[in-house]
């Protein structure tokens, strides 16, 4: 399990300051850390897209943003992705949390966790699963990803990664 306030101080080395995001339980431990400390300027989002959308403008204002995200709003929101951040060239680290993997979890999440890699590939976004061994390595890519080629990263999060919080 990774520490929430540990993985949020990686996001700020790694120069990320800006924060917005839609809850889900698998991230709750992160939204909370955020919640908590008014410098990192967390500002939650009513959708997926309309996160999107605020990503961009941080962006465009000189911020590096991260977006939170349940896999479910992948369908939200990828018409933004593909209509504003790839053709435009606006990245964000986007951290997905994958409910429905593995076919473990309500039966609503079932059918967007079987498919929200292939979803990611159609859509020609790149993505990691982040997973307690490879943080750094992840982050390191993501990262190289973002600078050298402008385009949004996906971190797909599995159930029990962070210290959830409810």
């Amino acid at each position: 399990m990774l520490s929430s306030k540990i993985f949020i101080g990686k996001l700020r080395d790694c120069g990320f300051n800006f924060f917005t995001g839609v809850p889900c339980s698998l991230l709750s431990g992160l939204i909370a850390t955020l919640e908590s400390d008014p410098d990192l300027g967390y500002i939650p989002s009513v959708r997926e897209d309309a996160g999107v959308g605020l990503c961009a403008g941080a962006y465009l204002g000189g911020q590096q943003p991260v977006l939170l995200m349940q896999n479910s709003g992948l369908g939200y929101s990828l018409n933004a992705f593909t209509s504003l951040n790839l053709i435009y060239k606006i990245p964000v680290l986007v951290i997905m949390s994958w409910r429905g993997c593995g076919g473990k979890d309500a039966p609503e999440h079932l059918i967007m966790g079987d498919i929200n890699e292939q979803l990611l590939e159609t859509s020609r976004m790149e993505y990691a699963v982040l997973e307690e061994d490879n943080t750094d390595r992840v982050l390191a890519d993501a990262l190289k990803t973002i600078n050298d080629e402008r385009v949004p990263y996906t971190l797909l999060v599995k159930k029990g990664l962070f210290d959830e919080r409810h």
